[in-house]
């Protein structure tokens, strides 16, 4: 079953891609809740003329992506923890801390976009995380969680 995507969907794909789904995935869930539409011949049609005049606003989106992905690999995000002994924190850092780092930085990250290498974060020191700043855009984030 060929859908076009109306969002961004993990795994699947991104927004106005057409991918092919199995027809029980497609039928319950993805067109149902709004995720997806039939890819008929008009919508096709329509969807190829949409890309044409997004094609320069993506131009600058992708730009503003590659300078946000520059200012990433110069900085070291530093997240405070409280810590025990051995070095092992209270809690974990998860993919909402990283954010707001990166927010009190001047980068606006969206939470559901970045991805922690491994499992939760439960002990100090340095890690890198992967953020899709874009559909073409990957960046590395680096980050040290401290003893607050």
């Amino acid at each position: 079953m060929k859908l076009i995507l109306n969002e961004n969907i993990d795994n699947l794909g991104f927004k106005n891609d057409v991918v092919t789904v199995k027809n029980g995935y497609g039928r319950n869930y993805l067109v149902p809740k709004g995720l997806a539409k039939m890819a008929t011949d008009s919508a096709l049609k329509m969807l190829a003329e949409n890309l044409k005049q997004q094609s320069v606003k993506n131009k600058k989106v992708k730009d503003e992506a590659e300078k946000t992905a520059e200012k990433l690999a110069k900085i070291i995000l530093k997240i405070g923890a409280k810590a025990g002994e051995n070095g092992k924190i209270f809690g974990s850092i998860n993919t909402i801390q990283i954010a707001e780092a990166a927010e009190k930085q001047g980068l606006v990250l969206d939470k559901k976009l970045i991805k922690l290498k491994g499992d939760a974060i439960k002990s100090l020191g340095n890690y890198e995380a992967e953020v899709k700043l874009h559909k073409e855009v990957d960046a590395i984030i680096k980050f040290e969680v401290v003893e607050e």
